[in-house]
Order: C-alpha cells, then sequence, then structure tokens
C-alpha cells in the first residue's frame, strides 16, 4: 500500500557562498526554521549528509532505478538529527549534530523533511577547507519565494512500510548494547576486506580481535551479525574524519539466528550511525518488534499522558517519566512504542536513550498498520481464546492452535506463522491474542492493570 508524499519547498536547498541553506517542508509550521549558526566541521558534516541522502535514495534488496525519499530533520535543544530509511526499508541511517558540531541558536523545535537534492550532492561532494560552514535549517524570510517564483513541490510514493519503519527500529534497538569499538583506522580497514555489495547473502558474526574486528560464520557471544555487508557502504565517506566506530546489538548466544545490528562512526562533533535489519530481504517495518508492546490494555492512554510529558530534551528519562506519570517502567516503554507508531519517539544507542521528534503520523496508525494486532484483538471479541495453564488454544479460521507461554515469557504456536518465522518476526496473531486475554485476566476488577 501506498500514498503520496508533497513536499514543499520555498526554495531549493543550495550551498551558496556565505553557506549551506537547507530548506524544509512541513512540521510545526510550513516551513519551519530549526536552527542558524555554524558547522564547526565542515567536511566531515557534508560527508555524513551525503550518507544520509545516500541511504534515503537507495534499495539494498533487488535494486531498482533510484527515487529519493527526502531526510528528515529534528531541532532538539542543543543537536539537529537527520534520519533516513532506504526504499527497502532494511536500513536505517542518522546523522547526529552534537553540541560540539554546531556553534549557533536552536531557534525552534520540530521534525521536518529536508531537501537535499541531487545539485545540493554535488556541491557537498566538493565541501572544502577547515573554516566553520555557515548553516541555516528552514529559510530565512518566509516570504522569500516571492522573489523568486514558485515552490519547488515534490510528489512522492511514499510506502506505508517506510513509515511503520521508525516504530519498529526504536523498539528493537533500544534491546541494543555497544559489543565492540575500533579506531577510524582499523574501520577504514575492515570495511575495504568485507565482501563486495551483492556477493552474498551469508550470515557473518563480528568479533573484536584484538585493536581490529574479524569476521566469523558461527555466532558467539558478545558478536554483532551483518548480513549484507554492502549495506554498510554509506558509511565509507565520513570514516576517514571519524575517532572510532562503534558496534551495538542484541544479546548472542551459540545457535542465534541473523540478528538486526548497528553501526556508528563518531567524530566527536558528529555521529553517523546505519541500523541494518537482520537480512537484505527483510525491512524494518515486518519485524513486528513492537506488538507485544502495542497489545497493552492502556497503552494508548499511558501514551497520550507520556506525550504530554515530553518536552524536547536530547534524551527521554525513562525512570523521570514514570515517576512524574506514576506508572512504571514498564508501561512507560510500551507507551514510547506507542508513540513511536506516531513517529514522536526515536531511540539513540549510544547514549542508551529515546529522543523526542515528531512527525506528520497519528497514534491511530498503530492498529491499521498492523494487521496482526488488529486480527488478534478480533479473535478476542470472538472468545477465541481458552486459558490452560501456560498454554491455550486459539480457535482460528482452519483451525485451532496451540499457544505456549514459556516461564521467560517467550511464546510459541503451532500455526503456520511460528513455524516460518520461530518468533523472529514477532509475536503471530494467535499469541497476541493470548496475551491480551491474559493482561484482562490479570487485571483487578475494580482495578487498573496489574504491571508486568
Amino acid at each position: 500500500m501506498t500514498a503520496v508524499a508533497t513536499y514543499r519547498y520555498l526554495r531549493p536547498s543550495t550551498l551558496r557562498p556565505d553557506g549551506l541553506a537547507l530548506q524544509t517542508s512541513g512540521g510545526p509550521v510550513a516551513n519551519p526554521r530549526f536552527f542558524s549558526g555554524f558547522l564547526t566541521t565542515p567536511r566531515p558534516a557534508a560527508a555524513g549528509l551525503l550518507a544520509v541522502a545516500e541511504v534515503a535514495r537507495t534499495r539494498y534488496h533487488r535494486p531498482v532505478d533510484r527515487s529519493s525519499l527526502d531526510p528528515v530533520v529534528t531541532g532538539s535543544r542543543d543537536r539537529l538529527r537527520f534520519e533516513s530509511f532506504s526504499g527497502c526499508c532494511g536500513v536505517y541511517a542518522r546523522l547526529d549534530a552534537l553540541p560540539a558540531g554546531i556553534d549557533g541558536e536552536i531557534v525552534g523545535h520540530g521534525t521536518t523533511n529536508v531537501d537535499v537534492n541531487p545539485p545540493l550532492r554535488e556541491a557537498l561532494a566538493r565541501v572544502a577547507g577547515i573554516d566553520p560552514l555557515h548553516l541555516a535549517v528552514g529559510p530565512d524570510d518566509l516570504t522569500v519565494s516571492t522573489l523568486d517564483g514558485a515552490v519547488v513541490e515534490k510528489k512522492v510514493p511514499l510506502p506505508e512500510r517506510w513509515l511503520r519503519g521508525f516504530a519498529e527500529v526504536h523498539v528493537m534497538s533500544s534491546t541494543f548494547a555497544a559489543r565492540a569499538e575500533v579506531s577510524a583506522t582499523e574501520a577504514a580497514g575492515f570495511l575495504r576486506r568485507l565482501p563486495a555489495a551483492g556477493s552474498d547473502r551469508s550470515v557473518f558474526w563480528v568479533v573484536p580481535a584484538g585493536r581490529t574486528l574479524r569476521l566469523t560464520a558461527r555466532p558467539t557471544p558478545g558478536a554483532v551479525c551483518l548480513v549484507g555487508a554492502g549495506r554498510l557502504a554509506a558509511l565509507r565517506g565520513l570514516v576517514r574524519f571519524a575517532k572510532t566506530l562503534r558496534l551495538y546489538g542484541p544479546t548472542v548466544v551459540a545457535g542465534s539466528p541473523a540478528m538486526p545490528s548497528t553501526w556508528e562512526l563518531d567524530t566527536g562533533e558528529l555521529r553517523l550511525s546505519l541500523t541494518l535489519s537482520p537480512e537484505p530481504y527483510r525491512g524494518f517495518s515486518g519485524e513486528g518488534a513492537a506488538l507485544t508492546s502495542l497489545a497493552g490494555e492502556h497503552v494508548v492512554e499511558d501514551a497520550e499522558l507520556v506525550s504530554a510529558l515530553l518536552s524536547w530534551d536530547p534524551t527521554i528519562d525513562v525512570d523521570a517519566l514514570a515517576r512524574v506519570a506514576a506508572i512504571d517502567t514498564h508501561r512507560i516503554r510500551a507507551a514510547l512504542a506507542q508513540l513511536g507508531t506516531a513517529g514522536r519517539v526515536g531511540y539513540d544507542v549510544s547514549e542508551a536513550a529515546y529522543f523526542h521528534r515528531v512527525m506528520p503520523y497519528h497514534a491511530e496508525r498503530a492498529e491499521r498498520d498492523n494487521p496482526r494486532l488488529v486480527a488478534a484483538r478480533a479473535l478476542v471479541a470472538t472468545d477465541a481464546v481458552e486459558l490452560d495453564g501456560a498454554a491455550a488454544t486459539v480457535r482460528g479460521g482452519d483451525g485451532p492452535y496451540r499457544v505456549r507461554t514459556q516461564p521467560d515469557g517467550r511464546q510459541s504456536c503451532t500455526c503456520a506463522w511460528w513455524a516460518g518465522h520461530r518468533g523472529q518476526r514477532g509475536p503471530c496473531k494467535h499469541a497476541l491474542a493470548v496475551l491480551l486475554v491474559r493482561a484482562a485476566a490479570n487485571r483487578p476488577a475494580d482495578g487498573p492493570e496489574v504491571p508486568a
């Protein structure tokens, strides 16, 4: 399913003699202005912006003719964040311009699309020198379009799965921990040694080996998964300016299947991260990582409360939110997952913290964009779930299914979905229905849901 996104810019983004002028579209106002000041490291900043733009116009799985989706930019108190997804939704890129990387004033808070057009990309590739580069994010004068003629307008097919990726990637990356760190010199050598793009779909595992990184064919504790090594190509432009490369991923044990990972270059003033889906053919939008959190009974109400408490802080303190909202951290994280479906929350693995953004999506998308959750609620509504201790029977359209819950909370099901994915792409509709029924059964008759 696709929609058409219309981006309206007052003029094209350009690199002028007096600095870099990025045009914005939509958001808090029609063409918001977020920042006016200087980039303290022009060449690395240009390389980072090019990397985010490159991901936005690339399909790493089954490449086709390129069509670019404009990256989004968030102004948030003391930093700027530029984000994009690849056309196949299997790579998420983010460039964070940190306080040391900008010298100026965040004059507005919000999130909007930013125009990174072909002429601007060519100009960014030629940025040289060491003097700070002036940057304006948003038009200097909202009436300036009358001097230059018609507003620049782009109409771009925007797949629903690209939008859903924002919700999934932040839930998945919130389980990551730092697994390895190497110098930029070692990182450059490692990137050069990687298999060529499109050469195969072998599952590699990356482990620290002294001062460098080594590829292995088997998962071991502390390893980070890498499938589709060509998807790291966008790092190459910034690696020469970086100080370190850090790798993040979920917990790995012997026998682990392919997993997502984050690769982050840090210059000290900027951080460029690429988050890769478990396999090139798997877009983040179909991973189902957010489904369990979205199934909570009070998640919509909790999300509304948490949303009112967010204030564009560079990072979100979950414990502080729990104290102010007077609900436990489990429900806070579920509420943040719900807000993620509306594009209101992201996750920064470097700081192990959520951050606030606002995109033009609505919270009610959570149900519409997750058909497994819709189907699970329908099963509950028709009394199709019968609990039996740690197991349950769910009557589906083509026969009953057995759902079993392990002591650690993991579920299994006898349906074809679970047989095909073995729990690696989120719960099936039957397991979700059991979660909903158990939550209702554990709730006191005259009180709120018992926290998990």
